[in-house]
């Protein structure tokens, strides 16, 4: 049985992932915002979590699935300190947090001598960029891109595999607020597929990543974005 830990497994795309995960009957999955709470704002919470993670989960984790993250609004008017703090939230929450747990992840599976398996859920704004008053956000899904390829070329002989996911749109409550305020009908023409993902379409891929993707697909960053942003 594998120990998975999800992070924002609460709503969206991480409930569905969690959903996908408990439907293989194979997998014990410890998530975020349910059984184990954690506020990313807060620069203790990411080694909180994994203490009380390896705590219920046996004292092994085998896949972290980094998913939690925020999409806030940051426009470039607002005040220096205001702007700066967006930045600095935006960052936490979405790369740092998300960094530090990989990397108790990767010490945990050195010091164990196990293999591990990290998958990163980034965006399709860590390629195309997003929104003007989203720079924050992007850059976040950028570094969080970059670092999955990092860890990947750094511990593949470890046999510690990272994956990267890059959804577009997709119809969680927030994208559906965010489709809406920008003209809805405008913006999905600009999505070849005519429509956003479905939570369960990010899950399904974010499964594989987590279970069965081949060890030699390590690094690979993967998009689901109906065709909106092609590399």
């Amino acid at each position: 049985m594998a120990h998975i830990l999800l992070t924002g497994g609460s709503r969206g795309i991480g409930a569905a992932i969690a959903d996908r995960l408990r439907d293989a009957h194979t997998l014990a999955v410890q998530s975020t915002g349910g059984d184990l709470p954690a506020d990313f704002a807060d620069p203790a919470a990411p080694a909180d979590l994994w203490r009380r993670a390896l705590d219920r989960l046996d004292g092994r984790i085998d896949v972290l699935i980094n998913n939690a993250g925020v999409f806030e609004a940051n426009p470039i008017d607002q005040s220096d300190d205001d702007w700066v703090a967006g930045w600095e939230r935006t960052l936490r929450i979405n790369l740092t947090a998300a960094a530090e747990l990989s990397r108790l992840g990767v010490r945990h599976w050195q010091e164990q001598g196990l293999p591990g398996r990290i998958v990163n859920i980034a965006s399709r704004a860590a390629h195309r960029g997003d929104s003007p008053a989203h720079w924050h956000y992007a850059a976040a899904k950028g570094g969080m891109v970059a670092m999955t390829k990092t860890i990947a070329r750094a511990y593949a002989r470890d046999r510690i595999l990272a994956f990267a996911i890059c959804p577009g749109f997709t119809m969680t409550g927030m994208a559906e607020d965010y489709v809406a305020s920008r003209g809805g009908d405008k913006l999905l023409a600009d999505i070849p597929l005519g429509r956003v993902a479905m939570p369960d379409e990010v899950a399904v891929m974010a499964a594989f990543c987590a279970t069965d993707a081949p060890e030699s697909m390590t690094g690979a960053v993967l998009d689901v974005n109906g065709a909106s942003y092609v590399r």
